[in-house]
Protein backbone atom coordinates (compact mmCIF):
# COMPACT_ATOMS: atom_id res chain seq x y z
CA UNK A 1 0.00 0.00 0.00
CA UNK A 2 1.06 3.96 -0.91
CA UNK A 3 1.69 5.57 1.89
CA UNK A 4 -0.57 8.57 2.31
CA UNK A 5 2.32 10.60 4.50
CA UNK A 6 6.01 9.91 3.66
CA UNK A 7 9.06 9.59 6.30
CA UNK A 8 10.33 12.37 5.30
CA UNK A 9 6.66 14.27 6.20
CA UNK A 10 6.94 12.57 9.62
CA UNK A 11 10.55 13.06 10.53
CA UNK A 12 10.30 16.66 9.50
CA UNK A 13 6.54 17.13 11.68
CA UNK A 14 8.64 15.93 14.22
CA UNK A 15 11.42 18.06 14.54
CA UNK A 16 9.19 21.42 14.48
CA UNK A 17 6.38 19.96 16.99
CA UNK A 18 10.04 19.72 18.98
CA UNK A 19 11.71 23.27 17.56
CA UNK A 20 8.99 25.40 18.63
CA UNK A 21 9.14 23.87 22.09
CA UNK A 22 12.72 25.85 22.15
CA UNK A 23 11.51 29.52 23.44
CA UNK A 24 14.00 31.94 24.26
CA UNK A 25 11.62 33.92 26.29
CA UNK A 26 11.18 36.85 23.64
CA UNK A 27 8.39 36.02 21.48
CA UNK A 28 9.54 38.87 18.64
CA UNK A 29 13.37 36.41 18.45
CA UNK A 30 11.80 33.33 18.63
CA UNK A 31 9.54 33.85 15.83
CA UNK A 32 12.50 35.73 13.87
CA UNK A 33 14.30 32.21 14.63
CA UNK A 34 11.16 30.18 13.24
CA UNK A 35 10.77 32.48 10.04
CA UNK A 36 14.45 32.16 8.89
CA UNK A 37 15.37 28.88 9.46
CA UNK A 38 11.63 27.69 7.79
CA UNK A 39 12.52 30.11 4.94
CA UNK A 40 15.68 28.35 4.77
CA UNK A 41 13.98 24.80 4.50
CA UNK A 42 11.74 25.63 1.50
CA UNK A 43 14.58 27.08 0.04
CA UNK A 44 16.72 24.21 -0.02
CA UNK A 45 14.49 21.50 -0.14
CA UNK A 46 11.93 23.09 -2.67
CA UNK A 47 8.14 23.09 -2.44
CA UNK A 48 7.89 19.14 -1.55
CA UNK A 49 9.45 19.98 2.27
CA UNK A 50 6.43 22.92 2.14
CA UNK A 51 3.64 20.48 1.37
CA UNK A 52 4.69 18.53 3.80
CA UNK A 53 4.35 20.86 6.33
CA UNK A 54 0.48 22.13 4.93
CA UNK A 55 -0.52 18.58 5.17
CA UNK A 56 0.07 18.30 8.60
CA UNK A 57 0.06 21.64 10.16
CA UNK A 58 -3.57 21.82 10.86
CA UNK A 59 -3.42 20.04 14.06
CA UNK A 60 -1.98 21.81 17.23
CA UNK A 61 0.33 19.14 18.51
CA UNK A 62 -1.59 17.99 22.32
CA UNK A 63 2.09 17.80 23.66
CA UNK A 64 1.67 22.11 24.08
CA UNK A 65 -0.35 23.38 26.79
CA UNK A 66 -3.49 25.65 26.01
CA UNK A 67 -2.75 28.96 25.42
CA UNK A 68 0.77 28.66 26.18
CA UNK A 69 3.79 30.79 24.21
CA UNK A 70 4.33 27.35 22.28
CA UNK A 71 0.79 27.26 21.09
CA UNK A 72 0.78 31.00 20.24
CA UNK A 73 4.48 30.45 17.77
CA UNK A 74 2.87 27.68 16.55
CA UNK A 75 0.03 29.76 15.49
CA UNK A 76 2.76 31.97 13.84
CA UNK A 77 4.50 28.97 12.26
CA UNK A 78 1.36 28.35 10.39
CA UNK A 79 0.67 31.73 9.59
CA UNK A 80 4.47 31.38 7.85
CA UNK A 81 3.75 28.35 5.95
CA UNK A 82 0.88 30.05 4.34
CA UNK A 83 3.16 33.27 3.19
CA UNK A 84 5.35 31.08 2.06
CA UNK A 85 3.00 29.24 0.09
CA UNK A 86 2.08 32.39 -1.04
CA UNK A 87 5.18 33.28 -2.31
CA UNK A 88 5.90 30.31 -3.89
CA UNK A 89 2.92 30.47 -6.27
CA UNK A 90 4.48 34.26 -7.33
CA UNK A 91 2.78 36.48 -5.22
CA UNK A 92 4.34 39.03 -2.93
CA UNK A 93 3.51 37.80 0.92
CA UNK A 94 4.36 38.73 4.51
CA UNK A 95 3.38 38.09 7.85
CA UNK A 96 2.06 40.73 10.34
CA UNK A 97 3.81 40.73 13.63
CA UNK A 98 2.80 44.63 14.68
CA UNK A 99 -1.01 44.90 14.70
CA UNK A 100 -3.63 42.68 16.80
CA UNK A 101 -6.67 43.86 14.90
CA UNK A 102 -5.55 42.55 11.50
CA UNK A 103 -5.14 39.60 9.29
CA UNK A 104 -1.63 37.57 10.08
CA UNK A 105 -0.87 37.50 6.25
CA UNK A 106 -1.01 40.07 3.43
CA UNK A 107 -0.51 38.93 -0.08
CA UNK A 108 -0.03 41.24 -3.50
CA UNK A 109 -0.53 40.07 -6.90
CA UNK A 110 -0.28 42.17 -10.44
CA UNK A 111 -3.78 43.83 -10.06
CA UNK A 112 -5.47 42.31 -7.00
CA UNK A 113 -4.22 41.65 -3.08
CA UNK A 114 -6.34 40.36 -0.24
CA UNK A 115 -5.55 39.42 3.27
CA UNK A 116 -5.40 35.82 5.01
CA UNK A 117 -5.22 33.60 8.09
CA UNK A 118 -4.58 30.17 9.17
CA UNK A 119 -6.06 28.41 11.10
CA UNK A 120 -5.29 25.40 13.49
CA UNK A 121 -7.18 23.31 15.61
CA UNK A 122 -6.91 20.63 18.25
CA UNK A 123 -7.88 17.36 17.67
CA UNK A 124 -9.24 16.34 20.56
CA UNK A 125 -11.78 19.67 20.73
CA UNK A 126 -14.59 18.70 18.53
CA UNK A 127 -17.09 21.58 19.40
CA UNK A 128 -16.16 24.32 17.00
CA UNK A 129 -18.35 27.61 15.99
CA UNK A 130 -18.83 30.72 13.23
CA UNK A 131 -15.92 32.46 15.81
CA UNK A 132 -13.23 29.81 15.06
CA UNK A 133 -12.99 30.40 12.04
CA UNK A 134 -12.60 34.20 11.89
CA UNK A 135 -14.79 35.03 9.08
CA UNK A 136 -16.55 37.75 10.61
CA UNK A 137 -13.27 39.34 11.74
CA UNK A 138 -11.27 38.82 8.47
CA UNK A 139 -14.27 40.75 6.63
CA UNK A 140 -13.93 43.68 8.68
CA UNK A 141 -9.31 43.25 8.90
CA UNK A 142 -9.70 43.58 4.74
CA UNK A 143 -8.06 47.41 5.25
CA UNK A 144 -8.91 48.35 1.98
CA UNK A 145 -8.77 45.18 0.28
CA UNK A 146 -11.37 43.22 -1.62
CA UNK A 147 -11.31 40.30 -0.19
CA UNK A 148 -9.76 37.74 2.39
CA UNK A 149 -8.99 34.17 2.83
CA UNK A 150 -9.08 31.90 5.69
CA UNK A 151 -7.14 28.65 5.19
CA UNK A 152 -8.16 25.58 7.34
CA UNK A 153 -7.28 22.02 7.70
CA UNK A 154 -10.02 20.51 5.41
CA UNK A 155 -11.27 17.48 8.00
CA UNK A 156 -12.59 20.59 10.33
CA UNK A 157 -15.08 22.66 8.36
CA UNK A 158 -18.71 21.75 8.62
CA UNK A 159 -19.67 19.04 6.86
CA UNK A 160 -23.65 20.06 6.40
CA UNK A 161 -25.23 23.69 5.92
CA UNK A 162 -23.43 26.06 7.82
CA UNK A 163 -23.49 29.73 9.19
CA UNK A 164 -20.40 30.13 8.02
CA UNK A 165 -20.63 29.21 4.45
CA UNK A 166 -23.26 32.09 3.98
CA UNK A 167 -21.46 34.47 5.98
CA UNK A 168 -18.52 34.28 4.11
CA UNK A 169 -20.11 34.87 1.07
CA UNK A 170 -21.65 37.72 1.77
CA UNK A 171 -18.29 39.05 2.97
CA UNK A 172 -16.36 38.39 0.33
CA UNK A 173 -14.13 35.80 2.51
CA UNK A 174 -12.92 32.30 0.54
CA UNK A 175 -12.33 29.63 2.72
CA UNK A 176 -9.62 27.15 1.90
CA UNK A 177 -7.66 24.66 3.15
CA UNK A 178 -4.34 23.65 3.17
CA UNK A 179 -5.40 20.55 1.22
CA UNK A 180 -5.75 23.03 -1.83
CA UNK A 181 -3.29 25.30 -1.11
CA UNK A 182 -1.08 22.04 -1.25
CA UNK A 183 -2.80 20.96 -4.75
CA UNK A 184 -2.21 24.57 -6.18
CA UNK A 185 1.57 24.08 -5.35
CA UNK A 186 1.92 20.46 -6.90
CA UNK A 187 0.47 22.14 -10.17
CA UNK A 188 2.66 24.83 -9.83
CA UNK A 189 5.47 22.61 -9.53
CA UNK A 190 4.41 20.70 -12.69
CA UNK A 191 3.85 23.65 -14.79
CA UNK A 192 7.35 24.94 -13.88
CA UNK A 193 9.24 21.86 -14.56
CA UNK A 194 7.50 21.96 -18.11
CA UNK A 195 7.91 25.46 -18.51
CA UNK A 196 11.92 24.37 -18.04
CA UNK A 197 11.92 21.59 -19.94
CA UNK A 198 10.41 23.63 -22.89
CA UNK A 199 13.05 26.30 -21.90
CA UNK A 200 15.62 23.91 -21.87
CA UNK A 201 14.99 22.10 -25.76
CA UNK A 202 14.04 25.57 -27.09
CA UNK A 203 17.64 26.58 -26.72
CA UNK A 204 19.37 23.19 -27.29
Amino acid sequence: MTKIISDAAIKRRKYWVAEIKKLSGNFGDDYDRLETELTAEVKKFGITALIDHLRLCGSIPESYSHDSSEEKLYSKYTDCLLSLAFTSLGLTSLVVTERADAADVEVVGKNYSFVADAKAFRLSRSAKNQKDFKVAAMHGWKYGKSNAMVVCPIYQLPKTSSQIYQSATVSDVCIFTYSHLSLLLCYSQIANNKKNARSYSENF
